[in-house]
């Protein structure tokens, strides 16, 4: 998943105001996107070694659910949980832990595999998944402990 500025003049009234909030500045003529196609911050880092028969996709909201065929995809496959982790938990994850849930999803959250803009907004996030019970909050250690007691295929 990766998150996509729309330009200014296709953005609506809410990408504008939040635009404006976060650039802190006071007129929609002032806001320089982000995340334009093609620009670097839209971009995956290459260190993620996404492969070719992995899929991206981009979104525009804070859910990654939202407007995006991940729900789809992910019902398609049957799979009824996922595994999350990124950049912003306070911004991106948290919406996206909801969201899932909402739609009877099991959300895994890596919680030391997730970045934060604002620490006491990321860890109140935190707090509030594990206090909802919405969500399976864990750790790289535990995933991979979990993970390495499976019987092999």
């Amino acid at each position: 998943m990766r998150h996509m500025s729309l330009p200014t003049k296709l953005a609506g009234v809410f990408q504008l105001r939040q635009a404006m909030a976060w650039q802190q500045v006071d007129s929609p003529d002032a806001i320089k996107p982000w995340f334009l196609r093609g620009s670097p911050g839209f971009e995956l880092t290459p260190e993620l070694g996404v492969r070719n028969d992995e899929a991206i996709f981009d979104k525009i909201s804070m859910s990654a659910f939202e407007g995006t065929p991940l729900a789809m995809a992910l019902r398609d496959c049957r799979l009824i949980s996922f595994m999350i982790c990124g950049v912003a938990t306070e911004i991106g994850i948290d919406p996206t832990v909801r969201h899932g849930a909402d739609l009877g999803l099991i959300p895994i959250v890596i919680e030391d595999a997730c970045g934060h803009a604002h620490k006491t907004a990321a860890e109140r996030s935190i707090e509030n998944m594990r206090y909802m019970g919405d969500a399976i909050v864990t750790s790289i250690q535990e995933l991979r402990q979990t993970l390495g007691s499976m019987p092999g295929e």
